[in-house]
């Protein structure tokens, strides 16, 4: 895992005098002296250059080298893998840093809201009834902040759409900043279901979007328990339609679970019959945190015991020739006939191995856990002794 909020452990006075900033970090002597003014120096070895605006360091032996009246601060440890071309807030107030972009790994992802219209069963970012439109000022500074070579970024909620006309300015903003960055953004769908934002989507033209959205069943009334709102496997598929219209391209999202399991092999027909347009199928395994954990009992089924359905409806899905992939799963539990069809999804700051996974041969492809899976992992966790 890797920590991305925390404590600074040291500020020089000149930190404790200025507000909060997000600023961009750079390890580099030769930036131009109007660039520095905005940005932070992150010092790693050798001379400390002047005109930066903010200065991180490593220890308070090198804070006392800081130029006179630049503000300084000491990173912690954890926060020791920051580099160049990093975004992050520093806080001098609350001796706080949270990462806001990392440029070494290739998928960076923003939560726009807290708010959401569905109260999903297995939901790992459980929604508030917020006020909290400050996020969107926050990622669109951000995103005016990143490195335009950046491959891919994410916006997550809550519900990303509910934001309305702000929504659409965050895709514009991410599309105009990074014309090169693929964007994903997960929704639950039902916001489009009208067309009017979904034709809004579609006129933006970003050259690479991506909606993800959640069908959990074939039968309406199993998908709308699941998301915990009456009418909401309708507006989801009229949204879906309406997206597919705009030529804005959508991606199915299906969490395996105790209750959506049973109807896997139904919605993949349904899939494969009537959306076989969409462009990707998402079968993803549990995060165990937010109200999955609360709901554990209810949700939970070892991965071990659906893989003859979820075998079926790959199969299904890939004999029709839509793109399918599986996420959120380890390589030992799944039938080596869908080992092709795994993807390492799990972020890093979040990823995990088990004791059991020492020595395993397939860790290189394996999507590994959740650090959350320590409440509840697969019976079936073994070692792959050698590729297979």
């Amino acid at each position: 895992m890797i920590t991305l909020r925390g404590r600074l452990t040291q500020f020089n006075q000149s930190a404790i005098n200025r507000g909060p900033a997000i600023v961009k970090l750079s390890d580099r002597t030769d930036r131009p002296m109007p660039l520095r003014a905005v940005e932070a120096f992150i010092h790693h070895h050798g001379p400390i250059p002047d005109g930066f605006g903010w200065y991180l360091v490593k220890d308070a032996e090198t804070l006392a080298l800081i130029p006179g009246g630049a503000a300084a601060a000491v990173l912690s440890e954890d926060f020791h893998h920051l580099g160049d071309g990093d975004v992050v807030r520093l806080e001098p107030a609350k001796a706080g840093i949270r990462t806001l972009f990392r440029k070494a790994v290739a998928y960076n992802h923003f939560l726009l809201t807290e708010r959401c219209n569905n109260y999903c069963l297995m939901c790992s970012q459980p929604p508030r009834a917020v006020d909290d439109g400050w996020i969107v000022d926050e990622v669109l500074e951000v995103l005016r902040l990143m490195d335009r070579s950046a491959t891919e970024i994410g916006f997550t909620g809550g519900e990303p759409t509910l934001l309305g006309a702000r929504f659409i300015e965050l895709v514009q903003a991410a599309g105009s900043h990074l014309p090169n960055t693929a964007l994903h953004i997960l929704s639950n769908g039902r916001s489009f279901a009208t067309g009017t934002l979904a034709r809004d989507l579609g006129a933006v033209r970003h050259p690479d979007l991506m909606l993800g959205i959640p069908v959990y069943a074939d039968l309406a009334h199993v998908h709308d328990h699941v998301v915990q709102a009456d009418g909401a496997f309708d507006e989801t598929i009229r949204g879906i339609l309406a997206l597919k219209a705009q030529g804005v391209r959508v991606e199915i999202r299906v969490v395996l679970q105790e209750q959506t399991v049973p109807r896997l092999i139904p919605l993949a027909r349904f899939l494969a019959r009537n959306l076989l347009f969409v462009d990707h199928v998402a079968l993803m395994g549990l995060e165990l945190t937010g109200f999955a954990r609360a709901n554990l009992e209810r949700i939970w089924i070892d991965p071990v015991d659906y893989q003859a359905e979820l075998t079926e409806a790959v199969g299904i899905l890939d004999r029709a020739g839509m793109k399918v992939s599986i996420y959120n799963s380890q390589h030992c539990i799944l039938e080596p006939s869908l080992r092709r069809f795994s993807r390492r999804s799990i972020s890093d700051w979040k990823q995990e191995y088990m004791p059991e996974c020492e020595g395993c041969a397939a860790q290189g492809e394996c999507g590994g856990f959740f650090s959350s899976a320590k409440f509840r992992y697969s019976r079936g966790i073994s070692p792959i002794l050698k590729a297979s």
